[in-house]
């Protein structure tokens, strides 16, 4: 299987020369040693420069749409016919509207002359940090940790008044009632994040768990798109082939429905008022060694932290079919390059992963919470660790 990752690169060389970098120039131009994996980089300076560059050896398909799965590598016909040019490859630099921001969400139009990927995320988390940063001028470092940490569910939003309009004569009444009174934020105490969450998986089960097999779904790293993309269409009066076989958009929102609030019950109890997302959305950081029964006891001592956010939300929590966290920033870090000499950070669940450090997991609950620590460069302060190699 052939793999631009399996291929000879520099990536070290390129951090090390992006380390010594004086300005976009040189970022640049170390960056062109860093091929895979590929990565959106972001650069700011003291001289007001700010710049976005997605970069990476992405090769070019002679159709694009082989992208999607392997394709025979044994005949010839499917080689591929070289790389994006390096000055090709998407980049942004001092915007007119005097910031940049980037969430793995698309980053071409449909101008752009090459293929760079099927498999976006979802627009929301950077929908939200767009109307945040645009909204002020001035932003401080504490508002940088309020959008780091922020919790809107800006598909909720777009979704959730339209859905309710639909099944407005449902049976589900108190359901309904919880989410109509919801503020759109993926808050671990409400219920209402969790009715949404399990109303979104059941939407996607009714829509596509008869036509696609278990193992093939696990493969459909896209289905969240699409599957928006379908619904917004049917919303909007245009119902394609999938949500028409299922009855139309009223009956696959009311089954679904249904079949989200009798998940919630077999979890949480009777009463929806009673539910609380962080009561099944929670974050462990399993350690690898815990893989091996009964290790899980003592590497994941904490056990679970109830955690809001969502994977649309700027405070990235996606999360498996149990609820268990799985996707999010495992370093938060804010800057502000009038002074360098510190620097606000949050790495989860701790800068050690040797049992019995003191900084082994003790950022878990930071993670969750949100507190942030504030670094010096030109303080010495601290526990000296001294290594003497053995004679």
């Amino acid at each position: 299987l052939r793999w631009t990752a399996l291929q000879p690169s520099n990536e070290l060389e390129a951090i090390l020369n992006m380390c010594q970098s004086k300005n976009w120039t040189d970022f640049e131009k170390a960056l062109e040693d860093f091929e895979s994996p590929a990565q959106n980089f972001v650069f700011a300076s003291k001289d007001g420069t700010i710049a976005y560059k997605a970069n990476g050896k992405i090769p070019i398909r002679k159709n694009g749409q082989d992208a999607l799965l392997p394709v025979e590598g044994w005949t010839g016909e499917n080689e591929w016919i070289g790389y994006i040019p390096y000055e090709k490859l998407p980049r942004t630099i001092n915007p007119e509207k005097g910031y940049i921001s980037t969430a793995n969400n698309k980053v071409t139009d449909e101008t752009y002359p090459y293929h760079i990927s099927h498999d976006w995320a979802q627009p929301y988390r950077q929908m939200r940090i767009e109307k945040v940063l645009s909204a002020d001028d001035e932003l401080s470092i504490q508002a940088m940790k309020d959008l780091q940490m922020d919790q809107l569910n800006l598909q909720a939003e777009e979704f959730l008044p339209k859905f309710l309009e639909k099944v407005s004569d449902s049976k589900e009444t108190k359901a309904i009632g919880i989410l109509m009174d919801w503020d759109y934020v993926d808050d671990k105490d409400k219920a209402a994040p969790l009715l949404f969450q399990l109303w979104t998986t059941e939407i996607t089960n009714t829509l596509l768990a008869d036509e696609i097999s278990e193992e093939m779904l696990v493969l459909f790293r896209g289905k969240k798109q699409a599957i928006d993309q379908l619904l917004r269409n049917a919303l909007n009066g245009e119902q394609g082939i999938w949500i028409n076989e299922k009855g139309g958009i009223k009956a696959v929102l009311e089954k679904s429905l249904s079949m989200a609030v009798k998940k919630g019950r077999e979890l949480q109890g009777e009463d929806p008022s009673d539910w609380k997302w962080g009561d099944y959305h929670q974050i462990q950081f399993k350690h690898p060694l815990s893989a091996v029964s009964p290790l899980q006891y003592i590497f994941n001592y904490k056990g679970n932290l109830a955690s809001g956010g969502s994977s649309v939300t700027v405070q990235a929590a996606g999360y498996d079919k149990n609820g268990s966290i799985n996707h999010g920033g495992s370093w938060r870090f804010i800057a502000d390059l009038s002074d360098l000499s510190k620097a606000s950070h949050l790495v989860g669940p701790g800068q050690s992963g040797q049992l019995g450090s003191s900084w082994y997991q003790n950022q878990m609950e930071d993670w969750v919470t949100g507190t942030y620590h504030v670094t010096l460069l030109n303080e010495q302060e601290g526990d000296l660790l001294k290594l003497v190699p053995k004679r």
